[in-house]
């Protein structure tokens, strides 16, 4: 366990304290902000921490060995710097994030209480909840390749090779009619046979959502009508005449690779790696090997 400052622990000693929490997010952009939980600024460490507004954490859970501790911060979204439309756009997932206990009447007086990243943050009414995660969290990730029977490279990326620039596999559109922020009907992709850009990525030109991508869950054909359904709603409001950019889909199997984008011998995955029926197979009387295993596939 590590040991206070002297100067923090006599304070703690002296029965009457004065203590504040002062969160810091560094986003992968390089933004930095800082907030407390205090009514007043405080500055410490080239970060000013601004009060936010009904800013409350949970309990800080640890975990013993390699477990991932974590607590939740909540909040309104009040302050200039902390942007509902930010927070929607994911400006702010994977951020890094310092937790600091601080004498608020001496600064120099602070430990730090928790350092790591922010997982899933929700914004719903006006208010948000971040999830604060460990340093622990990153030993659950997965780092290098893996074996297995899909493709482990990002469809367009240098080891793919497929060029998302090509007029086969990218098409632009403008909505015809809107019915959410997730579902729209479009103009412009009537050349692409249905579910061409499943798992794709739209990017929006124009709108209220104008730089804003997101993933496509769905893309349908109903004759000569297209719609398309997005993964998640849109921060802004989706209206006729948005204009967007799509990129076709890949679910990573082989013959997709192969079929419908040509690039079979840059395929990333062993397809034909025995699964789990092959692996839990046994002989049986009278399938042509007299007791013998099974060997092959």
């Amino acid at each position: 366990m590590r040991p206070l400052p002297p100067a923090l622990q006599a304070h703690l000693d002296a029965g009457v304290t004065t203590l504040c929490r002062c969160f810091r997010i560094e986003r992968n952009d390089g933004v930095t902000l800082g907030f407390t939980d205090h009514d007043r600024p405080l500055s410490f460490g080239g970060t000013v921490f601004e009060p936010a507004d009904g800013l409350d954490a949970t309990e800080d859970v640890q975990g013993t060995g390699f477990a991932v501790g974590g607590l939740e911060v909540l909040g309104a979204v009040t302050s200039d710097r902390l942007d509902a439309a930010d927070l929607a756009a994911g400006l702010f997932d994977n951020a890094e994030v310092s937790v600091h206990l601080v004498n608020w009447t001496t600064p120099s007086e602070r430990y730090l209480l928790r350092a790591g990243r922010l997982g899933e943050v929700t914004l719903e009414d006006g208010t948000f909840r971040a999830e604060v995660r460990g340093l622990a969290a990153v030993l659950d990730e997965t780092r290098g390749r893996t074996f297995g029977p899909t493709c482990d490279a990002d469809l367009g990326d240098q080891r793919c090779g497929v060029n998302l620039a090509a007029s086969a596999v990218r098409g632009t559109g403008t909505v015809a009619t809107a019915v959410d922020r997730r579902r729209f009907a479009a103009g412009g992709l009537a050349g692409f046979p249905k579910r061409w850009f499943d798992r794709g990525r739209l990017t929006w030109t124009s709108g209220a959502n104008a730089g804003r991508s997101a993933e496509v869950r769905a893309h349908r054909k109903d004759g000569g009508a297209v719609t398309i359904e997005l993964w998640q709603a849109m921060h802004g409001p989706i209206a006729a005449g948005d204009a967007f950019v799509v990129t076709a889909g890949c679910d990573k199997r082989f013959p997709t690779c192969r079929q419908k984008f040509g690039n079979g011998d840059n395929f990333r995955g062993f397809p034909h790696m025995p699964g789990n029926d092959f692996a839990l197979n046994y002989a049986r009387k009278g399938d042509g090997n007299d007791g013998k295993p099974i060997v092959g596939g």
